[in-house]
């Protein structure tokens, strides 16, 4: 069996997801990956994927989606090079973990393409939302990479096609503890903004991880590191909480870990404010808003006694099964 496995390249949960079920594809089937995002930072060691440009969001240095700059670093011209460039002839199956240049690829190929991500869970109504949703969102979240069947991960089992959060086992691995220190990932959100908010909290330490820090630094008491895995993983195992964006593989993961989480959503960033409303019906803190009350929310926050645990963790070997057709899903429905 060979397979053609696209993961988009934006931000670490796919290429975190991928890590989990590459190898055990790999036991059955000649596994070949492409990964798009021309802001991608993370790497999958031992493969050796092909790279595409595709199609990235843009941020803004006070938490929010830049429209402006994401149209203007678009290249349409070598977004449909790259479609139609991508031979799908060989390949017996073809999955996308939301990532466009294998779903339009497949698309325009009129072949069938699964759709495996946190993304897919969206195609179902029940599914989440905000109260005020937008329609264009929608269609970007049906339409950015089309599917004809899915698999999605979410926080619960809201429809018969999604499984909850794969767990990587670097995760699974940890012993967690509880130091005095809070970790934040808010990579939206500029890093010295952030320190002049925690300093006034003396009394806890916190540990930011930016992906504009070249070096780790401190002030009083906030410091402020790179980006990486290995650091992250052991600021999480050992912190009082967690304070991120409302991305779903580091909510599902502190979660895990039975750690406080206190979410704060990417402003004009549809499926973070969708997650964003799931959390807060599992009884997660959320900040709407990086305002005059920010403070506030996270001083009642950072002094209350509120972690919400994950209920359920997906069974990757069980999944990979199915992608393999060992093991029938149930096929979705638009």
């Amino acid at each position: 069996m060979k397979i053609l496995y696209g993961i988009q390249g934006t931000g670490h949960g796919h290429i975190s997801r991928a890590r989990e079920i590459l190898p055990l594809l790999a036991e059955t089937a000649d596994v070949d990956i492409l990964i798009s995002g021309y802001n991608c930072s993370m790497k999958l060691e031992q493969y050796e994927p092909v790279h595409k440009r595709g199609i990235s969001l843009a941020y803004d240095s006070n938490g929010g989606v830049s429209y402006l700059q994401t149209a203007l670093k678009l290249q349409p011209i070598q977004f449909l090079k790259d479609v139609h460039g991508l031979d799908l002839d060989n390949y017996d199956l073809i999955i996308s973990d939301y990532e466009p240049v294998t779903s339009w690829a497949a698309s325009a190929a009129k072949r069938e393409c699964l759709g495996l991500s946190h993304q897919a869970a969206f195609l179902s109504d029940k599914t989440p939302r905000p109260e005020k949703t937008s329609l264009f969102a929608e269609r970007i979240l049906k339409h950015f990479a089309p599917c004809t069947d899915a698999i999605g991960f979410h926080f619960l089992r809201y429809d018969d096609f999604i499984e909850p959060p794969i767990i990587r086992r670097a995760v699974l691995n940890l012993n967690p503890q509880t130091g005095n220190h809070i970790t934040v990932y808010l990579p939206a959100f500029d890093h010295e903004t952030l320190a002049s908010v925690f300093v006034q909290f003396s009394d806890v330490e916190w540990q930011i991880f930016s992906p504009l820090c070249s070096k780790p630094y401190t002030k009083y008491n906030v410091t402020i590191n790179p980006v990486g895995n290995e650091p992250f993983l052991e600021s999480m195992e050992s912190a009082i909480g967690v304070l991120t964006s409302a991305g779903f593989e580091t909510s599902a993961e502190t979660m895990y870990l039975g750690k406080k989480l206190m979410v704060v959503p990417i402003r004009n960033q549809y499926e973070q404010l969708c997650n964003a409303a799931a959390l807060e019906k599992l009884g997660v803190t959320v900040a709407y808003k990086f305002g005059s009350d920010f403070v506030d929310v996270v001083k009642k926050w950072l002094y209350s006694n509120n972690p919400v645990q994950l209920s359920d963790i997906a069974d990757t070997k069980m999944l990979t099964d199915k992608l393999t057709g060992q093991i029938e899903h149930a096929p979705l429905s638009f």
